[in-house]
């Protein structure tokens, strides 16, 4: 097919659902898609267009290569890489003038002393896979994690008051998807979740979507809302989440891709 485009995926999960449907639209408007494992060697030839839906070192490596060589990647390296580091998130945030929740760095070993401003939530200073968000309550929270992670370097927020419901808000390209998701905080069913319609949404709530893809350079991004009692509060930003579930969003992000890559978007 003329004016077919090459569009890499670079994660350890093409079959994800997000992906698997991306991947389905492109190939039905006649587009070459592949995938690469960020452990693994590359598929021959150089992509119009690299996804990055993966974090570890090896996958920002190969992107970077990518990148070198002239090839667009969604999202780019250097703001994949500094979402990964929440303090220097939650520093910019501020800095953009965004409701984001304070946010100090510390040792686990510190938390009984940090108890004394209150109930705490504790996350691993490097965001990745399996890293450490939990809520310290009290003393006997705060040993448990102490000993459990030893030599973690942790950032500290407060623990703000909420109905035990998180927001989660996905842009691509412009585009936001929502849903309330039980906070994994919270006692009850972790995986509980309900839509929302993006046109229901609070105005207040999509711009602040917006602003934090704006602060961080980013084109496919989550950003975490607590409905707090003083207005909506971030606590968290993540370069290129799961989105799933959410009509529309496949469509956006292969639009996304093509026009990454110089084509005009056709998908449907």
């Amino acid at each position: 097919m003329s004016g077919a485009l090459h569009v890499r995926l670079l994660t350890a999960d093409a079959a994800h659902p997000l992906l698997a449907a991306t991947a389905a639209l492109l190939r039905a408007a006649g587009h070459l898609v592949d995938s690469q494992h960020p452990t693994g060697p590359p598929p021959p030839g150089l992509p119009d267009v690299c996804l990055l839906k993966a974090r570890t070192p090896a996958a920002l490596d190969r992107a970077a290569w990518w990148e070198a060589a002239g090839v667009p990647v969604v999202n780019g390296v250097a703001a994949t890489a500094f979402c990964q580091h929440r303090q220097q998130m939650a520093d910019r945030a501020a800095a953009a003038g965004l409701p984001f929740a304070p946010t100090r760095t510390a040792g686990t070993a510190d938390l009984p002393a940090l108890l004394a401003d209150g109930p705490l939530v504790v996350k691993s200073l490097h965001s990745r896979r399996g890293d450490l968000v939990a809520a310290v309550r009290g003393p006997a929270d705060a040993r448990r994690l102490a000993d459990a992670w030893p030599d973690e370097p942790v950032v500290v927020q407060p623990l703000a008051p909420s109905d035990g419901w998180d927001v989660k808000l996905w842009v691509v390209d412009g585009e936001v998807f929502a849903e309330r998701r039980r906070s994994e905080l919270a006692a009850g069913p972790a995986a509980a979740r309900v839509p929302l319609s993006a046109a229901d949404l609070p105005a207040a709530w999509r711009g602040l979507a917006h602003a934090a893809g704006e602060a961080f350079g980013l084109d496919v991004y989550g950003v975490d809302l607590l409905d707090a009692p003083d207005g909506p509060l971030i606590v968290d930003v993540n370069a290129f989440p799961g989105i799933r579930g959410q009509a529309g969003a496949p469509a956006a992000l292969a639009a996304l891709a093509l026009a990454r890559a110089g084509s005009p978007a056709r998908i449907r």
